[in-house]
């Protein structure tokens, strides 16, 4: 059997659990923060993971994993240089999207909404909650550059661990949060036969609107 026939063929039934609107919170975050914590509790590799979406004003998009470092005042929280390629989209086209997916629990949940910067209060207070060999990368690394080998990298660490041996290693300016403030939460659980739920949460007239999807 060659890969694409493979692929045609694999199939898994989802059947560990169901969404039901009528024990469904009316703040999509408080479910979200829920499924966050039984995804931690069932000790899943990353459960913090999420892949961010940002686009040109062009509509190019593109995409990558992230950490999430926290849901507070209504958004979602992640830190990155504001020099990256992620940032620079941001800058220009202030609105993204994210995606959790916890295979074992059969379950995702969909995020879009506007971002915008952490104030450098609050980047600066998580940037020094990271170890210190973290807070030396954030330095080191010219994030979505091209550079010429790993070698470069290496030798630059080695370069500020040195340099930084004495003393504490001070806040980066071009590094920090920001907040992803959703406008609307989709909540996947997988279902038999392909009949998932699908439970959307939009803002409206800022109220949240339940709304049930097809599959």
């Amino acid at each position: 059997m060659n890969l694409n026939e493979y692929l045609q063929r694999l199939r898994r039934e989802y059947q560990t659990a169901a969404l039901d609107e009528a024990h469904l919170p009316p703040d999509p975050l408080q479910l979200l923060q829920r499924w966050l914590e039984e995804a931690i509790g069932a000790q899943l590799p990353e459960p913090t993971a999420m892949a961010l979406a940002t686009a040109t004003p062009m509509g190019f998009p593109s995409v990558r994993m992230m950490l999430l470092k926290g849901i507070e005042d209504g958004a979602l929280v992640f830190f990155t240089n504001y020099e990256s390629r992620k940032a620079q989209e941001l800058e220009a086209n202030p609105r993204a999207a994210a995606v959790f997916f916890w295979a074992e629990l059969e379950r995702q949940v969909r995020v879009e909404g506007r971002v915008e910067r952490l104030g450098p209060e609050a980047s600066a207070a998580y940037f020094y909650t990271r170890p210190r060999e973290a807070q030396l990368g954030a330095w080191v690394s010219p994030q979505s550059r091209i550079i010429p080998d790993r070698a470069f990298l290496e030798e630059r660490f080695r370069q500020l661990a040195q340099e930084y041996a004495q003393q504490d290693i001070p806040y980066p300016p071009f590094w920090g949060g920001y907040r992803l403030v959703p406008s609307a939460i989709e909540f996947w659980q997988g279902r038999p036969y392909r009949l998932h739920d699908r439970i959307q949460y939009r803002l409206q007239n800022g109220q949240w609107l339940q709304e049930r999807l097809a599959p």
